[in-house]
């Protein structure tokens, strides 16, 4: 590289290291977030770059999919090998390499960071976790690591921002770089032996073992103390997602209203007015009301996953899914599914078996995600009394723990089905780095949360709101006049059953009649299938049309088949609906998602079908089960 290429051209860095060596959070302190996401072209595995200045040289920093080894098993392993090759259209081949090594694990590390120095590319090593490494009494000699290694060496506290501006002097200028001292050729035995040496003689003082989790974890990975344990979070979990979020829950849904009251009072009375506080305010706000669950169950989920439980998490329920044929790879990618399922089929790609990761894809979605919480909390918080069962453990906080049991459950179950019938095959053997508990920097935390959180919004101001315009309209058109004899209380109800998505609902009507649904929840259905939490904005609308100036929950609570006189919402017709709704695949981006992982329609159709199928059986059952008990 000449020095006026070197001045000029930005660089390429490439970013490897395997999970949980502290990659992520040094990309990040490098590019100070400002990271641009999509996938490889051809493959759809995530690709991160962020745009960095180097002492006023431009570089872009390519994050690689963490990975053990460069002898690839998985889609994300062989992206790595592909992009270090060149081999990936439109994707240039790094111009350095920037190697992430956890000073604790460098065992384990030094292994892989021998296969990429064998590949003789301008690279330097980040020793990451140095604070706890002296913490746990470790100590290492830099000096002699590097000239052992023959690479540039800087040790950093990514979180901390340590190290980092001595990184960035060192990133500016690879041409500078020695090259690697080529460690051994390919055999295992010889590498190893490669490895302990280079340990022997810069590795002064090995860390002890950390005892903190050492001692935790005789209880979390007990196959039956950590199973109790697990349930118990659990349940904890969905306690507080009622408990704390009712509060703020509330004060959001007096906005809307306020919101809502307001528009009406600038607009006047008209179209407009209704548009404004029942199609877009009603509709949207609906949604919104649920922000602070959504908030709290993303806290849990990302401190959980930062202080290093959900690693244990996967270890102890590896033991269940090794016995319908799935791994513990596959448990990360169904626990993702627990804030989406767009993710959590992302996830899979870390599943070498091809077999093991489509099953993985098609029972995904059977995962209770963020999406279907709203409905869940408006019909619990509705019809289900909030008291005590046993000291803090609330009534709603166990049926909706209930819930998502039952989709994990049934997950297994369909996965275990699809291993025995149409998907046989054996699985790889699977191994999990456990990293010691730390607790995550509050400022990664709150970061995490805060785009989790973002991200739902974006939903509600853009898919939910697109949809609650267009579903105002539906409501609105045709306007018919109701007969001059009927009631004041009635004629609203009427419009609406004349209006196009009144009349939609009606002709689903007695499709959807054996589960107790009426045509309100019909149309709320057929709204549903662009995104789950949509059928909350849709009946928000319709109820705002014919009850304004209620709230939802008690709009439900209120509502009687003005025919018959009974109420809409019987015990069986609620418990039905969440019972569909733990099934049914009503969510157009997580087809489209799978569409791309699987390269095909057959497989999203096939998944589509089943849960349709599996969503309205149970349906079905629950409200004549629910009917027969009253």
């Amino acid at each position: 590289m000449s020095s006026a290429a070197a001045t000029t051209s930005p660089l390429r860095l490439g970013l490897l290291g395997s999970p949980n060596a502290g990659k992520t959070t040094l990309f990040n302190a490098l590019t100070g977030l400002r990271a641009k996401v999509g996938n490889y072209p051809g493959v759809t595995v995530e690709r991160r770059e962020g745009a960095v200045d180097l002492a006023g040289r431009p570089a872009v920093v390519i994050d690689l999919p963490g990975t053990y080894s460069l002898d690839a098993i998985s889609a994300d392993e062989a992206v790595v090998v592909r992009v270090l090759n060149g081999e990936v259209h439109g994707v240039g081949a790094p111009d350095a390499l920037v190697v992430v090594l956890d000073a604790c694990t460098l065992e384990r590390s030094l292994l892989f960071l021998g296969q990429v120095l064998r590949r003789g590319q301008p690279t330097c090593v980040v020793l990451t976790m140095i604070d706890e490494l002296r913490a746990r009494g470790g100590e290492l000699d830099r000096a002699r690591l590097e000239a052992a290694l023959g690479v540039p060496v800087v040790e950093v506290v990514g979180h901390r921002g340590l190290g980092v501006g001595r990184l960035r002097d060192l990133l500016a200028h690879p041409e500078g770089w020695t090259l690697p001292q080529i460690p051994p050729p390919e055999p295992v035995v010889e590498r190893a032996a490669w490895a302990d040496s280079i340990l022997e003689h810069t590795l002064r003082r090995r860390p002890a073992a950390h005892a903190l989790t050492t001692a935790i974890d005789r209880v979390v990975l007990h196959p039956v103390a950590g199973t109790i344990l697990f349930l118990t979070v659990m349940v904890t979990f969905f306690q507080l997602i009622f408990a704390w979020a009712t509060p703020a829950m509330d004060w959001i849904d007096a906005g809307v209203a306020g919101l809502a009251q307001a528009a009406r009072s600038a607009l006047g009375t008209g179209l407009l007015a209704d548009f404004a506080a029942d199609g877009v305010i009603a509709g949207a706000g609906a949604v919104v009301i649920f922000l602070p669950q959504i908030v709290l169950l993303f806290s849990v989920l990302y401190l959980l996953q930062d202080l290093g439980y959900m690693a244990r998490a996967a270890f102890v329920v590896d033991r269940v899914m090794g016995r319908v044929g799935l791994e513990g790879r596959a448990f990360v990618a169904l626990l993702s599914s627990y804030a989406c399922a767009v993710p959590g089929i992302m996830a899979t790609r870390t599943i070498p078996s091809p077999r093991d990761r489509l099953v993985t894809i098609l029972v995904a979605p059977l995962m209770t995600c963020s999406a279907r919480l709203p409905v869940y909390a408006l019909l619990i918080g509705a019809f289900v009394p909030a008291r005590s069962v046993v000291g803090p453990i609330g009534l709603q906080g166990l049926v909706l723990f209930g819930l998502y049991l039952l989709g994990a459950l049934a997950a297994l179950a369909v996965a275990a089905l699809l291993k025995r019938t149409l998907l046989p095959g054996e699985g790889l053997p699977f191994t999990m780095e456990l990293p010691p508990y730390r607790m995550p920097p509050l400022r990664l935390l709150v970061s995490q949360v805060w785009g989790s959180a973002w991200a739902f919004l974006r939903r509600a101001g853009s898919i939910i709101l697109a949809t609650s315009i267009v579903l105002w309209f539906l409501l609105t058109f045709p306007r018919v006049t109701p007969p001059a004899d009927m009631p004041e209380a009635r004629a609203a109800s009427y419009a609406l059953e004349q209006s196009l998505a009144g009349r939609a609902g009606r002709a689903i009507e007695p499709i959807i009649a054996p589960l107790g649904f009426d045509w309100k929840i019909g149309v709320g259905l057929i709204a549903s299938l662009a995104a789950r939490e949509v059928i909350v904005a849709t009946l928000a609308q319709i109820y705002a049309a014919s009850d304004e100036g209620t709230s939802l929950r008690t709009a439900v609570q209120r509502d009687v088949d003005p025919t018959t006189g009974e109420p809409v919402f019987t015990p069986a017709t609620v418990a039905a609906l969440l019972v569909f709704f733990v099934f049914a695949l009503q969510c157009m981006s997580t087809l489209a998602i799978m569409r791309r992982e699987t390269n095909s329609w057959r497989w999203p159709a096939f998944a589509f079908g089943y849960m349709l199928v599996l969503a309205y059986s149970a349906a079905f059952a629950t409200h004549w089960i629910v009917s027969a008990l009253a």
